[in-house]
């Protein structure tokens, strides 16, 4: 067994071949407000 992993296919890929996507951010942070109203709910209970 060889220490190196086999390169060569990495090295011949063509990023050209890829299509463009657009990201989306899905599961957003909730507000530094937000955070402050759980935490008083959760002092209250």
């Amino acid at each position: 067994m060889c220490d190196k992993p086999d390169l060569s296919e990495v090295e011949k890929f063509d990023k050209k071949k890829l299509k463009k996507t657009n990201t989306e951010e899905k599961n957003t942070l909730p507000s530094k407000e937000t955070i402050e109203q759980e935490k008083e709910c959760g002092k209250t209970s």
